[in-house]
């Protein structure tokens, strides 16, 4: 069974979304997806600066045996990435919610949270 906190809003796409509460969010990927993809050996985020629309991709993960592409859960500015995550990718794999997170977004639609799903949402789509 998957790790799914109840704080945090979800996507379909298996991506967790924190509300920093001053119009920020941190975006992850879920124990879920870690699990799915497996060892994970490369990050790859597009520039901090770079602006996305929801559901636009913004970056990949690398697996061992896979790549799977980072699907933006709100529209806004990539405004700081992981940097932990360049020398240590594996960290997604070990702790997805704490320090694996992958990027901090400044909202440009603060409403599109709205539109997430809540952990036992997401837990009927893992299951």
């Amino acid at each position: 069974m998957s790790n799914i906190p109840a704080d945090l809003k979800y996507t379909a796409e298996h991506e967790w979304v924190r509300d920093n509460g001053d119009g920020t969010v941190t975006i992850g990927i879920t124990d879920f997806a870690q699990g799915e993809l497996g060892d994970i050996v490369y990050v790859d985020i597009e520039d901090e600066g770079s602006e996305f629309e929801k559901e636009e991709v913004f970056g990949s993960v690398e697996a061992v045996k896979t790549v799977s592409e980072l699907f933006s859960p709100v529209s806004g500015e990539l405004l700081e990435i992981n940097e932990a995550l360049e020398d240590d990718p594996e960290l997604v794999n070990s702790d997805p919610y704490g320090e694996g997170w992958m990027v901090k977004f400044k909202m440009s639609k603060p409403e599109e949270l709205n539109d997430l799903i809540s952990d036992s949402q997401y837990s009927d789509v893992v299951a």
